[in-house]
């Protein structure tokens, strides 16, 4: 694909993606979202790519949302009654995608509403000291909805959630705090950043590939289950791909059996 608005290159089992419109503080259109889409399906069905990072390019954003210098047409138009999609849907690896390979989002500069798509459907979440999250959705009289669900999901406390969502820009998750709420894993200097977030995924690219990707889908699709179908939907995954596993080991005699 003639990549325009991402630069997307693999070595050592790793497909880097970086979003690459600095000029527009690489928030994203239609085209990038395409372009996105493209990579996901790439990284999912391409067998020696093992990890995924994400990053950006740019000094002063890693993803500021949606661009809407040219209008929001793009964005809530459809073509049909029934044809309403969250066009941000393509930039999330797993719901939109089901990519279950591992990816490593490497945060710095501003994260700005749509941009949590990026880290919301992360395995892993870093940034650098200079990152800062926040949602201008209510300075534009605009619902602050499906990221704030996402980050519900991950963990993030309702009313840290609720503040970012209805102060507007007034409200900034500095690195720290994000660190504190679990919106990141690690900080790190921003000149590592970028290091970091591919030693990070080298070395889960050097595992068992199919272990990894096992433990990733069963670990995201628990979050959509109750805690025993959870865990019963995670053993399945065991027998199905850990090695020398039999499925149908042999069972006891009936007579030996317990019901209680």
């Amino acid at each position: 694909m003639n990549l325009e608005t991402i630069e997307f290159d693999v070595a050592d089992h790793v497909a880097t993606i970086t979003l690459n419109r600095p000029e527009a503080l690489n928030s994203f259109n239609n085209q990038m979202g395409d372009e996105m889409v493209w990579a996901w399906e790439t990284i999912r069905d391409t067998t020696d790519i093992h990890v995924a990072v994400v990053q950006a390019n740019g000094e002063r954003a890693f993803c500021t949302g949606a661009d809407v210098k040219g209008g929001m047409d793009w964005i809530y138009k459809p073509s049909g009654v029934w044809d309403w999609e969250d066009p941000a849907g393509k930039l999330a690896p797993k719901f939109h995608h089901r990519c279950w390979k591992p990816v490593i989002t490497a945060v710095h500069g501003m994260c700005a509403g749509g941009g949590m798509y990026h880290v919301n459907e992360a395995d892993i979440v870093i940034c650098s000291e200079d990152a800062t999250f926040f949602d201008p959705h209510a300075n534009a009289g605009i619902v602050s909805g499906v990221e704030g669900v996402g980050m519900l999901k991950r963990g993030v406390p309702l009313s840290d959630v609720l503040r970012w969502a209805l102060m507007g820009t007034e409200e900034r998750i500095t690195a720290a705090s994000a660190l504190r709420l679990g919106i990141v894993t690690e900080v790190t200097p921003r000149t590592e950043l970028r290091d970091r977030a591919q030693q990070i995924a080298r070395s889960i690219a050097q595992r068992e590939p199919v272990a990894i990707q096992g433990s990733v889908r069963a670990l995201w699709e628990s979050l959509e289950m109750q805690h025993r179908q959870g865990i019963i939907n995670a053993f399945n995954y065991t027998t199905i791909g850990n090695p020398n596993q039999d499925p149908h080991p042999p069972q006891p005699p009936q007579s030996e059996i317990t019901f209680r």
